[in-house]
């Protein structure tokens, strides 16, 4: 539903957002530009610390919330076997791994009950030290180590955090915590390749390398201002002529692989902290903003699309398509009285999933429905570093065009010195 006319009508606007972007790459908020090139020392640390950790630890826990644990969660379900706790210790590459992004009451409780102390290794990540809900769990679980395992509880953890501010800093270096640091001008939900990613991606056996590798490639292709060569300015082009001048202010993605289905959480806060603000840089007002919604191909065809194709028309479907899986499941043939059923055998799932994805693409296309297809040639750690940079950068970019600033979060900060009052902390910033 764009046309040609639309797209040259935002040639100078594009021009203009992919050149302040370059320009002030690494500086600010930007920093999270300059990942794939300035870690070599890190991931060495990483690699050391990870194989240590792998040889030593049952169990490895991210105690995490928002960024410092959707990235995680999105390459983990991603670059791992989709039951990777379930196998057995020789054929998983890492420990056990668990995120507990949330406060949930009973949430910790039966962590506790799943997770042997003594063999679990406890990845603390916070730039401030202050987020309420990870400290509030480094509180619970340092005083059940030190009941568990005494003197030695502090060789269970490992600290991610700002190498200079906050209270993670001041009790790594207390109490000799291994720690690595979050580099300055690196946002929470642009950290998933800087340690607050890799560490975990490393210890569960993820090859960071070759992530970091695919998200340096990502970047070279978007140093030119030619928005017909420059990948993520064309897509942050698109969904701005979609949502500000057509009125799709919803933007469903939609990957057809369950090994992709974290991803849509990841970009979800990407794209909803980045985008939605009330101000221009200029303090006019705009509450500027396409809302994120995620869904899974095939699953929510039976639970989403119905509205997709015939509810409002104010959504854009991003499907991810997956050109070739890591494993063919080959359909059996039989039910042959059933022809509804007989027609499947000798075929794939391979097969079948893409067909599933092209009836849904061919369904909103004849409902004048909004789409686009990503496509992924595999999913590994070369191609999910590609994806996760692509879509940063149409962050950033489309903060430009909405003459925002897509690395701040006031609304949030709102909400945090509410619960902070609530709960009597008055000295809480």
């Amino acid at each position: 539903g764009v046309t040609q006319a639309q797209l040259a009508a935002m040639q100078d606007a594009a021009v203009k957002a992919q050149q302040a972007v370059e320009a002030n790459r690494g500086t600010g908020w930007l920093g999270w530009m300059n990942l794939p090139y300035n870690q070599e020392e890190i991931v060495s640390e990483i690699e050391k610390v990870a194989d240590h950790v792998r040889k030593t630890f049952k169990y490895f826990v991210v105690l995490g919330i928002g960024g410092s644990a959707l990235g995680p969660i999105a390459v983990h379900q991603a670059l791992n076997h989709l039951h990777y706790n379930e196998l057995p210790d020789s054929k998983r590459p890492g420990p056990k791994f668990y995120v507990e992004d949330n406060i949930d009451p009973e949430r910790m409780a039966a962590l506790m009950d799943v997770i042997e102390l003594d063999k679990a290794c406890f990845c603390i990540i916070s730039k401030s030290g202050g987020t309420a809900e990870t400290m509030s769990q480094y509180l619970i679980v340092t005083e059940a180590l030190k009941a568990q395992v005494g003197a030695d509880w502090a060789k269970h953890i490992i600290a991610v955090t700002d190498h200079e501010k906050g209270n993670l800093i001041k009790l790594a270096k207390e109490n000799g915590f291994i720690t690595f640091y979050i580099p300055d001008g690196v946002g929470g939900r642009f950290s998933e390749m800087c340690p607050v990613g890799l560490v975990p991606a490393a210890c569960c056996g993820i090859d960071i390398r070759a992530m970091l590798k695919g998200a340096a490639a990502m970047d070279e292709r978007c140093k030119t201002d030619d928005m017909m060569k420059n990948p993520a300015l064309l897509e942050a082009v698109l969904q701005y002529i979609a949502c500000e001048q057509m009125g799709r202010n919803v933007q469903v993605m939609l990957p057809y692989a369950d090994s992709l289905k974290y991803m849509a959480d990841w970009f979800c806060q990407l794209w909803a902290e980045s985008l939605g603000k009330n101000k221009r840089r200029d303090g006019s007002d705009c509450h500027a903003g396409q809302t994120p919604a995620k869904a899974l191909g095939v699953t929510d065809q039976h639970s989403q699309l119905q509205l997709y194709n015939e509810g409002p028309f104010d959504k854009v479907i991003t499907f991810i398509k997956v050109e070739n899986f890591r494993t063919e499941t080959k359909i059996p043939k039989g039910c042959e009285e059933f022809k509804d059923v007989a027609f499947l055998g000798g075929m794939t799932h391979n097969t079948l999933i893409e067909a599933e994805r092209q009836g849904t693409e061919y369904a909103l296309y004849v409902n004048r429905r909004m789409n686009q297809t990503i496509i992924m040639p595999e999913v590994n750690a070369y191609t999910l570093g590609q994806l996760m940079f692509l879509l940063e950068m149409t962050t950033a970019y489309e903060g430009e065009l909405l003459d925002i600033d897509a690395f701040n979060q006031p609304g949030v900060e709102t909400s945090k010195r509410a619960t902070y009052a609530i709960l009597g902390n008055t000295d809480a910033k």
